[in-house]
């Protein structure tokens, strides 16, 4: 810590505006009329009727009673110097009096110096205001933003169509007064600290500026540990660096904290804001804010000596800088509650001046104009002929990649020069005749909306083109041709009655902007041009720069990539798992039960349960089986983990990682109807909970980060195990099989299904570290099943009946979709409505469904028509959406309905009514019928629950069989449920949620208690192939080959005891005594195909049967059919069962015989349904194994597949964790 004296402010957090006039958006009482006591030289305008400039305040009537143009087109307008920079809130207008003459709709233009005029706008568009109606009567129009501006021009949009432009108009606002300095570049204010160190927790800072330059310093401050402070221009955009963090890299190093604003180059002015407290950072540029959190621990920000402004001097080297500084002029500069500029007028102390600083805004007197149209707009000016040479120069700012710059016919037939911007890069052609005599190409990635420079010069029969020419300018080319000045230069396009040789335009017009252009060194006075003296145009705005960020903000949505021209953007959803115009639909489904719905099986999937909400897709694991459709999120730490060594001082820790965010977890468990975890506590001498009022020695962290003293099987709030419920516990003195603290290993076991806890996100262990003390942990992925909103319907039964949910908010981009089904003729389903914006969605016919919206441009109404009837009582899928890009409607599969929306006017959709559902506010034209799943911008809308409180609307919608019956194949029946549909696939040779799958099983009984069970489902046994069966146990190691490729391996504990069998049953089994239910229920029909080399160890069954049926101790039930197994064929026999006695050696097979042949003597065709293959069991511990086609499998049946514990665990602990892992079935 340094021994020097610190200073610590700590500020209270407030905006800038309490602190100084003027930086706030309206004063109060600031409603003056400021335009009734101006002299008529204060009015100026394009033209005037009177030829003389006309006075046309509010109200006047002598004279010519206001303004009116000699012409009445678009390029007329009026124009008021009000002295002084106003800040003004408020325009009224009225017709010129006594004649038919109004302006029925204008815009705003503004400017501090008569040059340069920024259009007025709000929503981000050019406004335009509603005029008269009559002459006489006052239109007032109070602003949205106030204006703070010298100058105001009224531009006339439309006007009364028997009549012309007439004009009276009143300006509204106060006086503002504000400080300001002007930086020439080489200069900056010093505001020097009281003392050597100046430490702040809170930092407030504000400022407004204008600049034509694209880069430099606004102001910095550092300090010799590392902290600092920037804030610079880098390209027209605000970078912001701060470092709290002393180990931090200095700036010339580091990239910005956050980047806002873009085009503040503009020589107009823009408001800053900076304010900071601790780590957290708001960054306000204009109307733009960004949040952002400084890395590192400190929360203060250390500046030794001084803060500087509009530079960054380097210690002990006047007039020298660290970077480039800052050129233009700042106002009303605030650190921390300090006037700045103030300081600095009154000469005070604090401040010290480097440089030339002034004390009022030097404006440059620079014209730019706009070239609005892509294939009308141009400029012409004149030249100097026949001059030997050419020197042409001009600036551009741009965002389409191509368009004509220039175009002129030289003189002395030298040829045609073009010069255009071709993919974002400048060529320059002389073309002579078809001959081309000189081409060269400069720069790239041109239409950046940057200001470049372009210079062609030629002397002495050599050609130059010089672009951007700075340090970073590329080498300027040459080419040796003779060329001569020509009389005409096109700048921009091409008047459509020119010939090619006069004006060559070989791509489109450019659309951008233009200032400083020289011709033959002479600069030419646009608004000389503006005033029809000078050259000609076409579709220009002169004396303004209309350019215009699309890209800010960004409508792309979810990190969507944005790209613009001139007229419109673009977004790149490349890898952001949206698509959409503007990345707004999510490429995944909501849920495991949709994508079932669609069609799937199990597997991996994204769901994304917020549809086109802000959450991201999230990987889960959707086990789609004919009874529920699980989903699951694995974390990092599935295995079993052992823990010693853990006490209260030292607890032992695990933190878990699902892939994804809580938000993302937290919306998946709350869209489920259930949610559960498996938690295993393994232990020896380490107590799990304690006492239900102890301490607990072990507990588990949730999803608000609250720590739960509570084990699975066990309800919130109670401190027990599951064998504390039940009273099962090992010691009946505790709740938990772990608190008796044995010796032995025991464990405690259950789920977690309080869905609000869940998932656990960590675990605490503190008792292993006793003598002979450990345990071992395992908690299970996250698994739940049941979509609470897929199948949330209900039903309308009177069409005066709705529901009402609030205001649907979606400014920008709005997407519904839902199910219907009805049999009325048409009905509103959905409505909201604002003061004039609203939204709608109906059936309009029964075969249309229509999408209506209007955000203030006027209604926009998109029909689908369906080939087929939509009110058919079957349910039908409705999407409709809106964004700035584009508005489209969706009805199941028909072809989808879009129309382009305009980029320009109002583009906010704003309602302030309830949203209705099922009705309208008029309570007509009411929906028949039933909606389910209904979603708004990705959020899930619970109808059910607000139809159990609403007359007229029930909960649930039957009848889901009669649309989806189609999905259950092969004979399945659809089964109807509250909440959607299932597969019964009982008379289906099939198997699946959906009737489509075949699998084989293996089932090893080795006693009452122990059942073992195999799957292999990966591919359909029942294809009507014959495929090749093999099951191997040497000792205790089991492996099953299917088709010659190996598919299960497993090991069998040490513990079982293997048996002689008492019989082998081919087919249905039919002594169905202390038959397990599993094999019972696959045995309801027995087995329809063929079997062949059927053997076990040394005995052939079949060939028994087939061969010695009389003789060997064989029993056949039913009719018994020889076949090749060739083929097999669908056929109606009764079950057959063959029994063979093992105790007889009959029916030996020949062991040379392979058994891997396809047609065999001992093949045979089974008649039935399911086929089973059983070793009947001859006492408690044996052998069971069952073989079947089209196996019925619940979920709750688990393939067991060979254990894996870590390295570490030693064979006796292994060994206790099996014994208790034992399944019954």
């Amino acid at each position: 810590m340094d021994s020097v004296p610190r200073l610590t402010s700590v500020l209270t957090l407030l905006l800038s505006g309490l602190w100084h006039v003027g930086f706030t958006a309206t004063n109060y009482n600031c409603d003056d009329p400021l335009a009734s006591l101006l002299s008529p030289m204060a009015f100026s305008s394009s033209s005037d009727l009177a030829g003389t400039h006309s006075p046309a305040q509010l109200n006047r009537r002598v004279g010519t009673g206001g303004w009116s143009p000699a012409d009445s087109n678009a390029q007329q307008w009026l124009q008021m110097d009000l002295g002084n920079r106003v800040e003004i809130t408020a325009v009224a207008t009225q017709g010129r009096y006594g004649s038919s003459d109004w302006v029925t709709s204008y815009s705003l233009m503004f400017s501090d110096t008569g040059r340069n005029w920024k259009q007025y706008k709000q929503e981000d568009s050019i406004w335009t205001f509603a005029g008269n109606m009559n002459a006489d009567s006052v239109m007032h129009h109070k602003l949205l933003h106030s204006v703070r501006a010298r100058f105001i021009r009224f531009v006339p949009l439309e006007w009364n169509p028997s009549g012309k432009i007439g004009m009276r108009v009143e300006v509204y606002g106060c006086s503002y007064k504000s400080d300001v300095a002007d930086f020439d570049g080489r200069s900056s204010l010093l505001y020097r600290f009281n003392q050597k160190l100046m430490s702040t927790l809170k930092d407030v800072i504000s400022l407004k500026f204008k600049s034509m330059q694209g880069d430099g310093v606004l102001f910095h401050g550092e300090g010799q540990r590392g902290d600092h402070i920037t804030l610079e221009l880098q390209k027209g955009r605000l970078a912001l660096h701060l470092n709290l963090d002393d180990s931090k890299p200095r700036l010339s190093s580091s990239p910005p904290s956050a980047t806002l604003g873009s085009l503040l180059d503009d020589q107009h002015w823009h408001s800053v804001l900076i304010e900071r407290v601790g780590k957290q950072v708001n960054f306000t540029v204009d109307k733009h804010t960004q949040h952002f959190r400084t890395k590192g621990e400190a929360d203060a920000l250390d500046i030794d000596y001084e803060l500087s402004f509009g530079g960054i001097p380097v210690p002990g080297k006047p007039g020298t800088f660290l970077k480039k500084n800052f050129h233009g002029c700042i106002e009303n500069l605030y650190y921390n509650g300090v006037n700045i500029i103030d300081l600095a007028k009154r000469r005070k102390h604090q401040i010290y001046t480097v440089g030339n600083v002034t004390f009022s805004c030097s404006e440059p007197q620079i014209v730019p104009i706009t070239f609005v149209n892509s294939s009308s707009s141009y400029l012409l000016l004149p030249g100097t002929p026949q001059i030997d040479g050419l020197s042409v120069s001009f600036q551009f700012r741009t965002w389409n990649k191509d368009g004509l710059l220039l175009s002129t016919e030289l003189s002395e037939g030298s040829g045609t020069l073009l010069l255009s911007l071709e993919g974002g890069t400048v060529r320059l052609v002389i073309q002579k005749m078809t001959e081309r005599t000189a081409e060269i190409l400069t720069g790239s990635s041109l239409n950046d909306g940057l200001w470049h420079s372009v210079s062609i010069t030629a002397r002495r029969d050599r050609i130059t083109l010089t672009l951007d020419n700075d340090a970073a300018s590329p080498a300027q080319d040459t080419t040796r041709v003779q060329i001569y000045s020509g009389n005409s230069y096109y700048f921009g396009g091409c008047p459509d009655n020119l010939t090619d040789s006069q004006c060559l335009n070989p791509i489109k017009a450019f659309q951008g902007c233009m200032r400083l252009i020289f011709i033959d060194n002479q600069s030419k006075d646009l608004i000389s041009v503006q005033q029809g003296s000078l050259g000609n145009f076409s579709d220009l705005h002169i004396d303004l720069c209309s350019i215009k960020d699309r890209c800010l903000p960004n409508y792309c949505e979810h990190g969507g990539g944005c790209s613009q021209s001139w007229t419109s953007f673009s977004c790149n959803c490349s890898n952001t798992g949206y698509s959409g115009a503007t990345c707004h639909n999510s490429l995944y489904e909501q849920s495991c039960e949709v994508y079932r719905h669609q069609g799937n099986t199990a597997g991996f999937f994204y769901i994304d349960s917020d549809g086109s909400g802000p959450l991201g897709p999230l990987q889960v694991y959707c086990n789609i089986t004919e009874d529920k459709i699980w989903t699951s999120v694995q974390h990092n730490n599935t295995e079993l983990t052992r823990v010693r060594g853990a006490d209260p001082e030292k607890p032992y820790t695990m933190a878990l990682d699902y892939g994804g965010s809580m938000e993302q977890l937290e919306a998946m468990i709350d869209g489920s109807e259930h949610c559960e975890q498996e938690v295993a506590y393994h232990c020896r001498r380490s107590r799990l909970l304690n006492t239900p009022d102890g301490t607990p020695f072990t507990w588990w962290i949730g999803r608000s980060n609250e720590r739960h003293p509570y084990w699975g099987g066990a309800p919130p709030g109670v401190q027990q195990c599951e064998c504390g419920l039940d009273e099962s516990c090992l010691d009946i003195r505790h709740f938990c099989n772990c608190d008796a603290d044995k010796d032995e290993w025991t464990n405690d076991t259950g789920f977690l299904s309080f869905k609000d806890h869940l998932p656990v996100t960590q675990i605490v262990i503190t008792d292993t570290n006793r003598s002979n003390s450990e345990a071992a942990w395992r908690i299970g992925p996250l698994r739940c099943y049941g979509d609470r909103h897929f199948w949330n319907a209900v039903s309308f039964y009177t069409e005066a009946s709705y529901l009402h949910f609030p205001t649907f908010h979606a400014e920008f981009s709005a997407d519904i979709s839902f199910f219907f089904k009805t049999t009325a003729l048409s009905g509103v389903f959905l409505e909201n409505l604002g003061i004039k914006d609203f939204i709608r969605l109906e059936i309009s016919s029964p075969s249309e469904i229509t999408f209506a919206i209007d955000v203030g441009n006027g209604p926009v109404e998109l029909i689908v028509h369906s080939p087929s009837l939509l009110n058919d009582n079957q349910w039908h899928y409705v999407r409709a959406e809106r964004n700035l890009k584009e508005t489209s409607l969706q009805v199941d599969s028909l072809p989808r309905m879009t129309r382009e929306t305009s980029e320009e006017g109002h583009f906010r959709l704003q309602l302030n009514s309830q949203l209705f559902v099922g009705g309208t506010s008029s309570r007509q034209k009411g929906f028949l019928g039933c909606i389910r799943s209904l979603h708004l911008n990705g959020q899930k809308l619970d109808l059910e629950e607000r139809a159990k409180v609403t007359s007229g609307v029930r909960p649930g919608c039957p009848g889901h069989c009669s649309t989806y019956g189609s999905i259950c194949h092969n004979g399945g029946k659809c089964v109807e449920k509250y909440s959607g549909y299932s597969c019964d696939c009982t008379n289906s040779p099939y198997e699946g949620p959906f009737c489509k799958k075949g699998s084989l099983q293996v089932r090893y009984q080795l006693s009452k208690e122990e059942t073992h069970v195999f799957n292999m489902d990966a591919e359909n046994f029942a294809n009507r192939k014959l495929h090749h069966l093999k099951i191997n146990r040497e000792g205790r190691e089991l492996t099953i080959q299917v088709d010659q490729h190996l598919r299960l391996s497993y090991n069998f504990s040490p513990e079982v005891e293997f048996r002689a069998i008492r019989s082998l049953t081919l087919g249905k089994v039919t002594e169905h005594l202390g038959l397990d239910s599993e094999v019972a229920k696959a045995n309801i029909m027995g087995f329809v195909g063929c079997l062949s080399s059927v053997q076990y160890n040394q005995v052939a069954p079949l060939k028994a049967a087939l061969r010695h049926a009389t003789i060997a101790p064989v029993t056949v039930q039913g009719t018994l059919t020889e076949s090749s197994c060739g083929s097999v064929v669908d056929a109606d026999v009764n079950a057959v069962t063959t029994v063979d006695s093992s105790s007889d050696p009959f029916g030996k097979t020949d062991e040379r015989e392979p058994l891997t042949n396809a047609v065999r003597s001992d093949s045979a065709v089974i008649g039935g349904v399911i086929a089973v293959v059983i070793f009947i069991i001859f006492s408690i511990i044996g052998i069971m194994t069952r073989f079947l086609y089209q196996h019925k499998q619940s979920h709750r049946t688990n393939q067991m597949k060979e254990k894996e514990y870590p390295e570490n665990l030693d064979s006796s602990f292994r060994n206790d964790i099996d014994l208790q892992n034992t399944v019954s079935e």
